[in-house]
């Protein structure tokens, strides 16, 4: 039975999708604009992911490599291990689960039986038996990234059979079909499939995957994107020369190329700075890089949250060790990330190598990172009257990775940083 959520989105989308054409005709009458005028009008919202999306994504550590066992598996261990509890809800397919190689033209869209003997329906149940939902991974081209049949022509076709399996996200990914091509032409790949799957009963999370470019920000969250990508793929590096292959970027480079984008962030609409390469230490199959020491991955965890990007891990989540197991799962951390207020960091104070960063939170508190760039260790101070502009006389200072409570004298709080450390703090009006 068709629910009357179902009902009304359909009739939503169909009431928006009249009032674009009459605008582009009425437009058109007089000055011919270009199509992509109409976009900026849409407002299209399915009214999901509310706060980042949390869990773990198939490419970074396992690449096309994927199957049946290898989901099973990770999903049994988030359950087992704690990560489902603290909010790792999605567990998503990338790349790779599909049959056929080539053109669309060629070969249907179907799932690899080899690898999914049972269908992605069957996975898809199972994760929802565990309180968690799937993924899965497509592109607006004839074929995706790593050669597989894409969704061009059959966005409908495609929704409609994501639906079916009780898919709840959908990677959709341009970055190699679209390199090229026009702000224009990206968005409408990107609008074909929200409009699709805006028609379904299912409830499906988009993720616009375009790394970045043609200002994806500007125009994702207006055409029903949930999260989209403000940069080229991250790398396993905390801080690299350039850039490698002068591609990818590492966790500093990410964090200076969408921290002046927190005017984007809103509940349902995040910047996603890429997946997480917290624990891959350098031995992924698929992403470059040398790894990150342990300070490094708490650093680049802790700043994600902080800047309310998704926290979809990629690393192989069987085989965690306690340490990184912990930096995943710290709770107070990943509150600053799941606030309800759903604003992105700032940056609020920048002293070279020191760098202070904060946003209020829906409490009335402030999270607070000391991001210490540098290779040594710093004496920072936090001055929340100057910094902060906050005319708070006492104020308890809660340090989120030692989980301890200090009430600073006066109106500062210094603390040593040791190099490539961020302290994180919560800073409570007494």
């Amino acid at each position: 039975m068709i629910s009357i959520r179902a009902i009304l989105k359909v009739v939503s989308l169909c009431l928006l999708i009249l009032v674009q054409n009459l605008v582009v005709t009425e437009a058109t009458e007089v000055a011919s604009p270009k199509k992509i005028t109409s976009f900026e009008r849409l407002n299209l919202n399915n009214d999901l992911a509310k706060t980042p999306p949390m869990g773990w994504s198939s490419w970074n550590n396992f690449g096309v490599e994927i199957n049946e066992q290898l989901i099973i598996e990770t999903i049994d261990t988030m359950v087992a291990n704690g990560m489902r509890d603290a909010g790792y809800i999605y567990v998503n397919l990338d790349d790779g689960w599909q049959r056929y190689k080539g053109s669309r033209k060629a070969h249907p869209l179907e799932y690899d039986p080899v690898k999914f003997p049972r269908g992605i329906k069957y996975i898809a149940d199972y994760a929802h038996s565990k309180g968690m939902k799937l993924g899965i991974y497509s592109g607006p081209g004839v074929d995706t990234c790593a050669g597989y049949t894409g969704s061009m022509g059959h966005e409908a076709e495609d929704a409609a059979m994501f639906a079916s399996w009780g898919v709840d996200h959908l990677k959709y990914d341009s970055c190699c079909s679209h390199v090229n091509e026009s702000t224009e032409v990206v968005r409408d790949a990107f609008l074909n499939m929200s409009q699709a799957l805006l028609t379904q009963q299912q409830d499906i999370v988009l993720h616009a995957c375009h790394c970045g470019w043609t200002n994806i920000w500007e125009w994702a969250g207006d055409i029903g994107a949930n999260h989209w990508r403000i940069g080229q793929d991250i790398s396993d590096d905390f801080d690299y020369p350039d850039n490698r292959e002068g591609y990818y970027y590492d966790v500093l480079d990410m964090i200076d190329r969408g921290v002046e984008l927190h005017s984007y962030t809103k509940p349902g609409q995040w910047n996603d700075f890429d997946m997480l390469v917290v624990g891959l230490n350098g031995i992924s199959k698929e992403l470059v890089g040398a790894g990150a020491s342990n300070i490094e991955y708490r650093t680049h965890f802790s700043m994600w949250a902080l800047l309310s990007s998704p926290l979809l891990t990629g690393t192989d989540i069987r085989n965690l060790d306690d340490y990184t197991l912990e930096t995943l799962t710290n709770r107070e951390v990943i509150a600053l990330n799941q606030d309800p207020l759903g604003l992105q960091v700032k940056k609020v104070k920048d002293q070279g190598e020191l760098e202070i960063y904060a946003k209020p939170l829906s409490d009335g508190s402030w999270a607070v990172a000391l991001l210490n760039r540098g290779s040594t260790t710093a004496v920072m101070s936090l001055h929340w009257k100057n910094d902060l502009a906050l005319n708070w006389d006492k104020v308890t200072i809660r340090d989120l990775w030692k989980h301890q409570d200090f009430n600073p004298k006066g109106d500062t709080y210094n603390v040593e940083v040791i190099g490539h450390e961020a302290k994180i703090l919560r800073v409570i009006k007494k």
